[in-house]
């Protein structure tokens, strides 16, 4: 098979995996070293997949040949699709070619498991290897791991990637148990729990001395399909906390699932709106970096699914109207963080410019705040939004729900 027509199809077979920023890598360039390229910088273009997503990484299979029969994946041992593999050398060239051409900042590499696990992690870390010791490649690799992989190949992709990731795939053991039986959640949670204490240690031993070997430096993350089962956001929600707090997961990736030819029973039929996703990011930034809660955002007395009609911030919003409107003049950063159209450097821009002038309405619209959003839950020296009813709270919504969202508005 002609290398085009394996890359069209692994290329095409790896667009479901959406876990490959590479935000949270160390700087790193080829100035002065000999080697070539960066993973930082201008000049760097990016590929579109055919359902929009921005791609800047060269994001392909090793393989979609797979022992596993995983009822969800397009790839499992039953599907009937065309399958390819590139050797080592092919993605190697491959990665170096579309690098000098500039159509990509670095490599996404993951695989169907091929023989067994430890051999196909084996040939995960030799393209790293590969790279960064033949060639001096500087720039971002992402390796996806295979969780019952034993721990020192796992080790090795470490110690050359950037990032390295393990899906949990489905929210909750149950969804596992049934749509991935061959796959068990206490190996995934296992090597999650390895990887935190090998990147922990690399820390540690890299604020004794610069000499230090680098490990997976960008952290690890994770992926989970959201709709193929039927868990809630709520659940989803709280898979990612338990995550978050026990493994430091830089990131957790979710994933709308997508119907898939010759699909099982067991599967839906219809794909989950994109928007549920989405809701699932905003709510995932609210609780990282806004000091929500599960609770706040899902709670469990109102529906265990969010809001489709309108973001999570605005949802609680409007749930608590007691709460609002908020003076800007005088309010904590913390409640200023729970208003609506406010992000976080949005506030801390209102934060510092308050110890210098009594803010105005005007400040928010040069602050390019939507006025619209905002306007019904803050106080400005010049601005009040008029007494609210529960017929009042139920116009509001339907004002807001009928206000064209912004893209600047996805972590407001």
């Amino acid at each position: 098979m002609e290398i085009k027509e394996k890359l069209a199809i692994l290329a095409d077979a790896a667009k479901y995996d959406a876990s490959c920023s590479s935000s949270g890598g160390t700087r790193r360039d080829s100035l002065g070293t000999g080697g070539i390229g960066s993973n930082e910088g201008m000049g760097i273009c990016h590929a579109y997949a055919p359902d929009g997503r921005c791609i800047s990484l060269l994001k392909i299979l090793l393989t979609n040949f797979c022992l596993y029969d995983c009822v969800y994946c397009v790839n499992r041992r039953s599907s009937n699709v065309v399958r390819a593999r590139f050797s080592v050398r092919e993605v190697v060239d491959l990665t170096l070619n579309f690098y000098k051409r500039n159509y990509i900042e670095g490599l996404f590499l993951s695989s169907g498991i091929i023989r067994n696990s430890d051999y196909t992690m084996e040939q995960l870390a030799l393209v790293a290897k590969t790279l960064r010791t033949q060639h001096a490649f500087r720039g971002y690799i992402h390796l996806k791991t295979i969780p019952d992989a034993a721990p020192e190949l796992i080790a090795e992709a470490g110690r050359w990637a950037d990032r390295l990731s393990i899906n949990v795939e489905l929210p909750t053991e149950t969804g596992l148990q049934r749509l991935a039986p061959e796959k068990n959640l206490r190996d995934i949670r296992a090597a999650m729990g390895s990887l935190r204490l090998a990147i922990d240690e690399n820390k540690e031993e890299s604020r004794k001395t610069a000499k230090a070997p680098r490990f997976a430096p960008a952290g690890q993350s994770t992926q989970m399909i959201v709709g193929a089962d039927a868990a809630s956001d709520r659940d989803v929600l709280e898979t990612s906390v338990n995550l978050y707090n026990n493994y430091r997961l830089r990131r957790v990736y979710y994933s709308a699932f997508s119907p898939i030819p010759d699909a099982s029973k067991a599967l839906p039929l219809v794909a989950p709106p994109l928007v549920r996703e989405h809701r699932l990011y905003q709510a995932d930034w609210l609780l990282r970096f806004y000091g929500f809660s599960i609770d706040d955002i899902a709670p469990q007395d109102v529906q265990a699914n969010l809001d489709l009609e309108v973001d999570p911030k605005t949802a609680w919003a409007l749930r608590n109207r007691e709460q609002f409107p908020v003076d800007l003049n005088t309010a904590p950063r913390e409640k200023l963080l729970r208003v609506p159209g406010l992000g976080v450097k949005t506030v801390d821009k209102l934060v510092d410019l308050r110890r210098h002038k009594r803010l105005r309405f005007e400040d928010l619209t040069r602050l390019r705040v939507s006025s619209r959003k905002v306007a019904p839950f803050v106080i400005t020296i010049d601005h009040r939004p008029r007494a609210e009813s529960d017929t009042d709270s139920a116009q509001l919504r339907n004002t807001l729900t009928a206000t064209r969202p912004r893209q600047a508005d996805l972590f407001t």
